[in-house]
């Protein structure tokens, strides 16, 4: 990108608050450095800010990477109640998403949502979650990974819908992606249309369909394949390319702008529980 043309910011939450506090930005950097790779200034979001202060930060950004997390999305936002492997929720994070969330949707502003995000967006759209895969719908696929036992990363292959946006940036109808989470979604939040599954029917993505708004969710970690990874690299470059559009005519008018968000929280549909 020439350096007379401003790069689009897009922040990045912090993935815990416990990170955030201890400086420990080890497993977000790979967040940073793919937004960086794709030509774009990547910011930090504290979790810590106030409500007015995160509000002014998420005016200043053109997109937002909704990254990963160790916690689970608080059941009680999806009307379940909680699983006995499911993870303590994170409510800080979940504040700064669904802030971030309201903001982008309001703003016509680029998301693409990876794994612990992906779970978030769909909440925050009034969908429902599995909260454990391997009990709930005992899967021979390995969908989560402990790296900090040493374990190999696994991997398994998706299958996009056809005519979709990832099977078009892909290239393909199929693609090998990285696993790292025991949750997904079980029921798709308002706008959201399902474009990958796994072989075992575990929802790996979606794209939103409310309006031409750049919204697209993925379960795997495209952070960690940008560098050899072609379909890694395309998301993000398509992430870094909408939010550079948003920065060109962020002061004109939107005519042709998505449904306000507002909109689309009211008409959603009320989830049903986790059986």
């Amino acid at each position: 990108m020439p350096d007379s043309i401003a790069k689009p910011r897009i922040g990045v939450p912090y993935r815990t608050g416990k990170e955030e506090v201890t400086g420990d930005r080890a497993k977000l950097e790979p967040y940073l450095r793919a937004v960086r790779w794709a030509g774009a200034e990547a910011l930090p979001i504290s979790l810590g800010l106030s409500a007015e202060a995160l509000a002014q930060l998420a005016k200043s950004l053109d997109g937002f990477v909704l990254s990963g997390s160790p916690a689970d999305v608080n059941p009680a936002k999806f009307h379940a109640a909680p699983h006995p492997e499911a993870a303590p929720p994170d409510p800080e994070r979940e504040r700064a998403d669904f802030a971030v969330l309201e903001h982008a949707f309001a703003e016509h502003k680029p998301v693409l949502a990876i794994c612990y995000g992906i779970q978030s967006l769909n909440v925050f759209l009034s969908g429902t979650l599995v909260q454990d895969i391997p009990s709930e719908l005992h899967s021979p696929i390995q969908h989560d990974w402990d790296h900090d036992k040493g374990e190999s990363e696994p991997f398994h292959a998706v299958q996009f819908e056809p005519g979709s946006r990832l099977a078009e940036i892909a290239g393909a109808i199929e693609a090998r992606v990285n696993s790292s989470h025991h949750q997904a979604i079980l029921e798709p939040g308002r706008g959201l249309r399902v474009v990958a599954r796994a072989p075992d029917g575990v929802i790996e993505a979606v794209e939103w369909t409310g309006g031409a708004q750049w919204v697209t969710g993925v379960q795997w970690h495209p952070e960690r394949m940008v560098e050899k990874d072609s379909l890694a690299q395309a998301l993000f470059r398509e992430l870094a390319s909408a939010a550079a559009h948003r920065l060109r005519v962020s002061a004109q008018p939107a005519h042709d702008a998505a449904q306000p968000l507002q909109s689309v929280r009211r008409r959603s549909r009320a989830p049903s529980s986790v059986q």
